[in-house]
């Protein structure tokens, strides 16, 4: 441009560059104000507010009690007058007459509970007290077919009155009176029964005592008492030990054998799909295409169908691992060939290498680093999606996870398989990296 150049010869570049920074500014004011139209929409659609007003914090709070402590039930049948204490209601978990704990006392037809902080819950003939601190007492008797309360007014939401059910939630615990029995539950925190059930010899016997009887005499002759220790532990009766680490170790198995299968089936697929391998283009055009289907059904479609197909079982989830990662590994190896140094095959070529040597020595060195991180990146997102599809069929740690959750009591137990399944898959993300880095380099 010279000073003689008339502005006049300039006008429509810069009317077309004003233009443009108009556009870009109506651009950037109007992504947010389409954001938040649609966050609206989103609140109004999905009713935030209604969720909000539906929630329960006191069957959160019961919930995240469950999580870290257990519940001793005392519970009487009114029609026989039995009386049973067991931790979470379990049947293998009872306590005998002579075991009952310390918080509670027998004599007849009465029993007293000591909740804590002044809570007293009695049981007789005539029904049940619950002496709450602060409130008063509340009075159960059986009158005909219903049950007939006496309680300061007005009656707090803590209680809940019916005519056949009387139930009280406080701090301290929960009870409950229905015509058929009386039930008291104790939390306390941590997770009982935990090493040892009732029934073992060990049970109740402090950390110091335990370590003393590692040199004792043994209590069972045939076997040492760590080794009878270590028994009782891996076949615990309330939390199958045992039975839980094989299901870890088949969880792992899933992942493995779905993605070692994958990455051996798609590595042969994806010569055939890739440009500089495959001159034929119906051929590239159908093996990428079946690559796009495999991978395009998500596992969990794929979990199902096989499930129906060849019935449930960790074998199941493994193809259906193994279906999916086919899919994925296909398009990720062929992009990786596509994209190698013609260069050094060529120099393996001139050595007269016929095309498996060539694939050997020239092509397989340049695409290994990316086969390695690619396997073991999906080895460990799969030992997660192993949890989910082991829960549809049957098999693994997530098969367990689900019927706890659908027991919807044993949540000290859902608690205890999402602790394992973090470990399991920090473990797994700590030992790819390992290798990675061993395999591959930083």
């Amino acid at each position: 441009m010279t000073d003689a150049t008339p502005f006049n010869a300039y006008a429509p570049t810069y009317a077309k560059v004003q233009s443009q920074f108009k556009s870009r500014r109506l651009t950037a004011f109007a992504i947010p104000v389409l954001l938040v139209l649609y966050l609206a929409y989103l609140f109004i659609s999905f009713d935030i507010s209604g969720l909000a007003a539906r929630a329960r914090m006191d069957n959160a709070r019961i919930l995240l009690a469950d999580f870290v402590s257990y519940k001793t039930h005392v519970t009487r049948d009114n029609r026989s007058g039995q009386l049973s204490v067991t931790i979470e209601g379990e049947s293998k978990a009872t306590f005998a007459p002579n075991q009952y704990p310390d918080w509670m006392t027998t004599s007849g037809d009465v029993t007293n509970i000591d909740l804590g902080q002044g809570n007293l819950i009695t049981y007789d003939a005539q029904g049940a007290r619950y002496i709450v601190p602060g409130y008063g007492t509340i009075d159960i008797k059986p009158d005909g077919n219903r049950l007939r309360l006496i309680a300061p007014q007005p009656i707090p939401n803590w209680i809940n009155v019916t005519d056949t059910r009387i139930s009280v939630t406080t701090p301290a615990g929960r009870f409950a009176y229905s015509r058929s029995k009386v039930e008291t539950f104790k939390y306390q925190p941590g997770w009982e029964l935990f090493f040892f059930t009732l029934d073992s010899p060990f049970y109740g016997k402090s950390y110091g005592q335990l370590t003393a009887l590692l040199t004792a005499e043994r209590i069972d002759p045939a076997r040492s008492n760590l080794a009878y220790m270590a028994s009782e532990v891996w076949h615990n009766k309330m939390w199958h030990h045992g039975d839980v680490a094989w299901a870890l170790f088949e969880t792992v198995l899933m992942a493995f054998l779905g993605t070692m299968g994958a990455a051996l089936i798609a590595l042969p697929l994806a010569f055939l799909a890739a440009s500089n391998f495959t001159p034929i283009r119906i051929v590239r055009f159908a093996f990428r295409r079946l690559f796009d289907f495999v991978r395009g059904v998500d596992g969990l479609i794929w979990t199902i169908i096989l499930a129906r197909a060849f019935g449930p079982g960790p074998m199941t989830g493994a193809l259906a691992i193994l279906l999916t990662d086919t899919g994925t590994f296909g398009k990720t190896f062929s992009e990786a060939l596509e994209n190698i140094d013609e260069k050094q095959v060529e120099g393996i070529r001139s050595t007269g290498a016929g095309p498996l040597q060539r694939a050997r020595f020239g092509v397989i060195p340049q695409i290994a680093p990316v086969l390695l991180s690619q396997v073991l990146y999906y080895l460990e997102s799969n030992t997660r999606s192993a949890t989910v599809i082991g829960a549809i069929v049957g098999g693994g740690i997530g098969l367990l996870l689900t019927q706890a959750i659908i027991t919807q009591k044993d949540w000290e137990e859902v608690a205890y398989y999402m602790i394992l399944i973090v470990l399991m898959v920090m473990a797994m993300d700590t030992a790819s990296g390992w290798l990675r880095r061993k395999l591959i380099g930083r």
